[in-house]
Parts: structure tokens; C-alpha cells; sequence
């Protein structure tokens, strides 16, 4: 009997936490969001705070340090907040930590709310818990966009098969199990790929009801709900597509193979009528066309199922490979410093649950 897999419990006696904070012109914002961010957690012996700089021209990055963060990574132009998402990412994995928090620059999400974020993962019930803002009551989301968000998070939910609440909450905690196989391939956002993704793999997923700050500034991912449908539509449906190619080919050739059928049987019931006249030749034409373009789709779903087959082998590899890169970042940080090692700078000391330990960062 094949028993399904079940987080374990993180071992809390020597628990290093991440707050990652992706930034882009958030020099307003920011000081803010540090302020806020917990020194000491219960189960946690570490945290640092990370943030990514993603090309920004107000001085976020001089800011940050100023602050004292303690690593930093700068892009020296604009890569999206995906990618931004992702290079933090692997830089937690590089610096060692056991949980990966994500949040906002812009102060939406409350830091005394990391505990109880983390919390879920700490205890081994899930790998990546995500951050319920309970957009209904949110006060400055018009109607529209809590219906949006209601319409949306339930595809995301269809698609993913979780449970996920607030698909669009980017409020998230992640052990590293979720770390190192969590890939993210498009280049607008992270929020509903890594959450379709997560659901194919076989991750567990927790919601945990937060609250939110009043609005600081208006998003600067999307200028209105219209570029946010346009933008998304195409990532959900390239996200399911990688990962159920055959349902989703499958589909749309069997679809083509019925109105073939119907439009050629069409032609064949009136020809038995009547042999000696040709009738509905346009019908006879439009369903052999649709017969050969099933068969057509239908190869195409062999080959994406093929080349599905390949991903997966790739993905796994590259989990092997960011463990081995994890392994021989500790060493060369220990040797090198984790700026030459790995391009994050580090700027401060860690915030450590014991007194007597203090690191360099390295």
C-alpha cells in the first residue's frame, strides 16, 4: 500500500528564517515595511530579511542597506517580478534557510502576521502556506475586482486541484522542500504559475487568514483589471497546458473529430436520400478538414506529452542541482563571503533567537 506524503515537522532547534522582500522604486515604502517586520519568532533560532533590488532608480537599494538588511540582491535593470520572486529564492536556498517568507515592499501585509504565516510549516502540516486576505473585505477593492478575485482564485482551485483561497495573495511562506522545486517561467508574475505548479506536484498547501494595511500606492504590476485578465488569462492556461498537455490537446481533438463526423454524416444521409445529387459538398469539405485537423491536434498532444516527460527530467536534475549548489554555496560563503560567492551582498548582522551567537553572515 502506497501511503501519501506528509510534511514532517521542521526541526525548530536551529531554524533559519527568510523574509524575502522584492522592491522596485519602493524607497517610500520600505522603512516602513522593515519596521514591521518581527526580530524574534518562537521555533525560529534565525532571520534575515532579503531583499531584490529589481532595477530601481529612486535609491531602494542604498536604502535597504542603510536600513540594515541583511542581504541584498540589485538587478541593474527591470526583470519582472517573477524573476525577481525566483532570484530571491534560489538566494534563501544558497543562504541556507529552512523557511522562505515572501511579502510586499509596500507595506500590505502586516509583519506581525509572519508568525502565524509560518506557523503551519513549522509544525510539518504543509510545505508552502499562503496568506488569505479575505478580499471581500477589503475596502478599497471595488466590487468588480472582488468578484474577479473570487472568479479567479476558484479556476486557479479547478486547475491547480488545491484549495488555495487567495490565489492572487503574494504573502507566502515556503520549507524547502518547496524551495527546490518550485520553477516559475513566465515573466509577469509568480502568484498563480507556482500555485498550479505546487498543485501538480503534489505539495501541501495551507491557507492562513491574515489581515491587510490600508493602500499606500496603486499596484504598479498592472495599470487596470483589463491588462491584469490579459496578462494572467494566457499564464493560467500555459501553466495547466504544461502540466495536463494530453487533457488539454485531447480535448480540442475530440471536439474537432465531432464536428467532423457530424458535417461528413450530414453529407452521407443526404447523398443516401438522393445519389444522383450532390448536395452539401460544403458540409463533406468542412468535415473531412475537421477529421484531419483532430488528428493533427492529436499528435501534438503526443508530443507535448513527450516533451512534458522531458521537463520533468529536467526539473529534477535542476533540484539536485540547486541542492548540490546549496551545499557548496555554505562552504564558499564560509571561505569567500557570501558577496564573491554567490553576488548577494551582505550588509548586517543576523537577528538571532540566541543571545551569545552573533553572525557575520557568512
Amino acid at each position: 500500500m502506497v501511503q501519501e506524503w506528509r510534511p514532517m515537522p521542521q526541526k525548530t532547534a536551529s531554524m533559519k528564517l527568510i523574509i524575502q522582500i522584492p522592491c522596485l522604486n519602493e524607497r517610500a515604502q520600505l522603512p516602513e515595511t522593515f519596521a514591521a517586520l518581527p526580530r524574534a519568532i518562537d521555533g525560529v533560532s534565525e532571520i534575515e530579511i532579503l531583499v531584490i533590488d529589481d532595477g530601481s532608480t529612486d535609491g531602494t537599494a542604498e536604502l535597504a542597506a542603510d536600513l540594515g538588511v541583511h542581504h541584498l540582491i540589485r538587478f541593474p535593470k527591470n526583470r519582472g517580478l517573477a524573476a525577481a520572486h525566483m532570484a530571491g529564492l534560489d538566494a534563501a536556498l544558497r543562504l541556507g534557510a529552512d523557511v522562505v517568507v515572501n511579502t510586499d515592499a509596500d507595506n500590505q501585509y502586516k509583519g506581525a502576521d509572519i508568525e502565524r504565516l509560518i506557523r503551519p510549516i513549522i509544525e510539518g502540516r504543509c510545505d508552502i502556506a499562503v496568506g488569505d486576505r479575505q478580499t471581500d473585505t477589503i475596502a478599497h477593492f471595488s466590487p468588480l475586482k472582488r468578484t474577479l478575485q473570487r472568479w479567479g482564485s476558484s479556476l486557479v482551485r479547478r486547475v491547480s486541484g488545491t484549495d488555495v483561497s487567495d490565489s492572487t495573495s503574494g504573502f507566502r511562506a515556503f520549507n524547502r522542500r518547496a524551495l527546490e522545486r518550485l520553477f516559475v517561467h513566465n515573466r509577469f508574475t509568480y502568484t498563480l504559475e507556482s500555485i498550479i505548479q505546487a498543485g501538480h506536484l503534489g505539495l501541501v498547501i495551507e491557507n492562513v487568514v491574515i489581515e491587510t494595511n490600508p493602500m499606500t500606492r496603486k499596484s504598479r504590476l498592472f495599470t487596470g483589471i483589463g491588462e491584469y485578465l490579459r496578462r494572467n488569462g494566457p499564464v493560467i492556461f500555459r501553466a495547466y497546458v504544461m502540466y495536463r498537455p494530453v487533457r488539454t490537446f485531447g480535448w480540442i481533438a475530440a471536439l474537432l473529430l465531432g464536428v467532423g463526423l457530424v458535417l461528413c454524416s450530414r453529407f452521407v444521409v443526404y447523398w443516401l436520400m438522393e445519389p444522383t445529387v450532390s448536395r452539401h459538398i460544403q458540409s463533406l469539405l468542412v468535415g473531412v478538414g475537421s477529421v484531419v485537423l483532430s488528428f493533427v491536434v492529436a499528435l501534438m498532444a503526443l508530443m507535448a506529452d513527450l516533451m512534458a516527460t522531458n521537463r520533468r527530467l529536467i526539473e529534477e536534475l535542476m533540484i539536485r542541482t540547486r541542492r548540490l549548489d546549496a551545499r557548496s554555496s555554505d562552504a564558499s560563503r564560509r571561505e569567500l563571503g557570501a558577496s564573491e560567492a554567490d553576488l548577494i551582498r551582505t550588509t548586517a548582522s543576523t537577528w538571532s533567537a540566541d543571545p551569545d551567537r552573533v553572525s557575520d553572515g557568512r
